[in-house]
């Protein structure tokens, strides 16, 4: 029988580990260790034949489900197929945001004569002799991916832009899970996979451009509060309970600090760029509403808007924020992985062979776009909502997910046996509630009507591929007229690549941010009613206000 990957074969042979056939096939697998085990770089997902491998080892036994350590996994049974999948595939990542134009560049790293000089919190100080380039890294650091990009900071330009897929899955595909994983004995596995294969892409920069890594003199950081902290080396235990503030935004709370931005050196935190660099996090804005919300409001320049405007930006954790620069009102809602490849039986992220669009023609038969333009093997969020979408607009499926009676399942592919079944609707259905939930109760405070407002920001990499109009169909989104739904990208790497570009606007987010009100959506008397009513596949109501603003 063979061993797969990403559609290539070939024959199994007894003893031969997983890292082995990976160099047969020339997949890309980081290592840092000479593949003893030790530094827990080679991660990969046996999809199929875990039994046919060899029993976990002393060095594998942080992970979970159907992880596995590529230098560790030796075939046993060849008579068994194997498959496996790194987790440095690259899904289709959005690299690109909405881009400001009124933004003067000042970075804080900066050339004085001869010197190299990083104008910090306690003032100017030099860091390094001047080595032809002074360049700079803005990292999005998200649930599921991960995106960069280096910036020369003397001509503000983007020279490179990198993307992977976050190798933290092992923890768990959603933030709370990833919590509890750190809060047990293998606390520090999370850290030390990101901060690897952070290096690992500064290695291949670096490679790519003929550049020197300490030419690199600042790290800009943002992702939700988890994702950052983890990353800073704080204990997230706390994000995890209640009131789900991490201990630098508690310490904030308590006048220990004057904003929750941090400044670390990232020779001490094991970043391999200049020692001496700056690694900068961005500011919190509360709870689970982190670093990268706060880039967003900067890329689409909120801290400057007079007209209200909905942020919504889509993921893992579903951040919504409502709002002017004069009021802001903000929300986290744990929507869970079923629409970025989790919970769904063919579900999956964007990977060539996922099914992105779905229609019924005139004739009702279907038609689909796959990316990658290959033969079909899963549903991306994308197509997901166009499939459920489509559903309802021909009375397949009822507003409460209903199938016909004695149907389990839709087949939306017949040559390749692909199908949602009804146990798929159901989780994208409390997966879209959580959406569902946090917008309405959001504009339902704010307490303005939806022609007020000037736009619907839609934000993050899985949002700029929807159809807004079948997202708006059922329920997915508030049900703004289309002419005022903007996707804007990936706005939290733009933002991250802003605040390493202007010192000033760093400052001044950190001080915009305290400015906003955290919504606590569990804490609203019908969140259950409001929950239960955005289960349905229906457009969601006029917010009803509660107050006026």
């Amino acid at each position: 029988m063979p061993l797969i990957h990403d559609n290539d074969e070939i024959p199994l042979t007894a003893g031969r580990t997983l890292f082995d056939y990976a160099d047969d096939l020339a997949v890309r697998v980081p290592t840092s260790c000479g593949r003893t085990g030790e530094c827990h770089e080679c991660i990969v997902e046996v999809e199929r034949g875990t039994n046919a491998l060899s029993d976990l080892t002393d060095a594998e036994t942080f992970l979970r489900g159907n992880y596995r350590l590529a230098c560790q996994a030796a075939v046993q049974d060849i008579t068994a197929e194997i498959e496996f999948a790194v987790l440095r595939r690259q899904p289709r990542i959005l690299t690109k945001g909405v881009q400001r134009q009124d933004i003067e560049p000042q970075p804080l790293v900066y050339r004085e004569g001869d010197d190299v000089i990083y104008l910090g919190p306690d003032g100017p100080k030099k860091i390094d002799s001047y080595r032809g380039r002074i360049l700079g890294l803005a990292a999005d650091l998200g649930t599921t991916t991960v995106v960069m990009n280096l910036v020369d900071l003397e001509t503000f330009e983007t020279i490179y832009t990198a993307s992977f897929e976050n190798p933290q899955r092992f923890g768990g595909s959603d933030i709370m899970n990833r919590i509890s994983y750190d809060g047990g004995e293998y606390r520090g596995e999370l850290l030390a996979v990101m901060l690897s294969s952070i290096n690992f892409e500064i290695g291949e920069m670096v490679k790519s451009l003929k550049i020197r890594r300490r030419q690199i003199y600042e790290l800009v950081v943002v992702g939700n509060a988890t994702m950052r902290e983890i990353f800073f080396g704080h204990d997230v235990q706390p994000i995890g309970q209640k009131p789900y503030k991490s201990p630098v935004e508690l310490e904030f709370l308590e006048g220990k600090r004057k904003d929750t931005a941090l400044n670390v050196r990232a020779g001490d935190l094991g970043v391999r760029i200049h020692p001496d660099a700056n690694v900068y996090g961005g500011p919190l804005i509360g709870s689970h509403v982190g670093a990268d919300v706060t880039a967003d409001l900067l890329a689409i320049g909120l801290e400057q808007q007079d007209e209200p405007v909905i942020l919504v930006d889509v993921g893992t954790n579903t951040e919504v924020v409502v709002g002017n620069r004069d009021r802001l009102l903000a929300a986290s809602c744990p929507a869970g992985p079923a629409f970025e490849g989790g919970e769904v039986t063919y579900g999956m992220p964007g990977y060539d062979g996922a099914v992105e669009k779905f229609r019924f023609n005139g004739e009702d038969e279907a038609e689909i776009e796959v990316i990658g333009d290959v033969e079909p093997t899963g549903i991306c969020g994308s197509g997901l909502i166009d499939l459920l979408a489509e559903l309802r607009r021909t009375d397949r499926m009822s507003e409460l997910g209903q199938l016909p009676p004695g149907t389990n399942e839709f087949v939306f592919h017949g040559e390749n046996d692909l199908s949602l079944s009804r146990s798929d609707i159901s989780a994208l259905a409390q997966a879209k509630a959580a959406n569902f939930c946090g917008q309405s109760i959001v504009l339902r405070q704010y307490g303005l009507p939806l022609d007020a407002y000037k736009a619907l920001y839609l934000a993050g990499g899985f949002a700029n591929y929807i159809d807004e109009s079948n997202a708006r169909d059922i329920g997915f989104i508030a049900g703004m007229p289309l002419e005022k739904i903007e996707k804007v990208g990936n706005a939290s790497l733009e933002g991250a690549t802003i605040m390493l570009l202007s010192g000033p606007k760093r400052r001044e987010m950190e001080e915009f941010v305290q400015r906003i009100e955290h919504v606590e959506l569990e804490t609203t008397p019908d969140f259950f009613d409001l929950f239960v009513e955005g289960c349905q596949f229906k457009p969601m109501p006029e917010p009803a206000a509660d107050r006026v603003s």
